[in-house]
């Protein structure tokens, strides 16, 4: 499983190969008429409708690398319907505050955002990633240091991530997000980041 989804870091542990999030079969089969053969009656279900349960959804796959850890990942992390237990953890991991460790389940919602933002942009590189998951003490900390900085940034709930591609110019980073419309979008074009969550949608500009 882990060779296939591609978890390329040092590190990353598995767990195990059950699926999160709901299942691909989300209810009984719709059922034709019956049809009756002497005294026993048989059901026979639409065979293009049994196509369409069983047909797997696109998967959704995400390249990371975090600047400050040098920590790279490349997963598949929703497959079969449903996310994938091993490549979210993979995720959480590369995105832990990496001033304490501290790991906190991140938004699965802001894998899904950043996924779109993938395809949207046509990158051909990993999201360079400044900042994921913010532990109270790191964004106090930062948040004495730098005016621009929330003091209930929603860094602290595994919301929102700040990012960069290095194949894609900032502006255009940008103006896919909002395009997306998904949640906030902040603009920081002297420091050279993107901040995308999956709070409420607004916009800003920073330095």
């Amino acid at each position: 499983m882990i060779a296939r989804r591609k978890l390329f870091q040092l590190g990353l542990g598995a767990v195990g190969a059950g699926l999160l999030g709901p299942s691909a079969y989300a209810g009984p089969l719709t059922q034709a008429a019956p049809l009756t053969v002497g005294p026993v009656v048989q059901i026979a279900p639409e065979p293009d409708i049994i196509g369409d349960l069983l047909a797997a959804p696109e998967p959704k796959w995400l390249a990371l690398h975090n600047i400050h850890t040098e920590e790279k990942l490349d997963a598949v992390y929703w497959e079969n319907g449903a996310y994938v237990p091993d490549a979210v953890e993979a995720l959480n991991k590369v995105l832990r505050d990496h001033r304490t460790g501290e790991e906190r389940a991140m938004d699965l919602q802001l894998f899904d955002l950043l996924s779109a933002l993938h395809a949207k942009t046509e990158t051909k590189s990993p999201f360079q990633v400044i900042s994921g998951y913010r532990s109270p003490a790191s964004n106090a900390l930062l948040a004495e240091r730098s005016g621009e900085v929330a003091k209930k940034s929603l860094h602290m709930d595994g919301k929102a991530m700040d990012i960069y591609l290095e194949d894609v110019a900032l502006d255009r980073l940008r103006a896919a997000a909002l395009d997306i419309g998904r949640g906030g979008v902040g603009y920081y074009p002297d420091t050279k980041f993107v901040h995308v969550d999956v709070g409420p949608v607004r916009r800003w500009q920073g330095s």
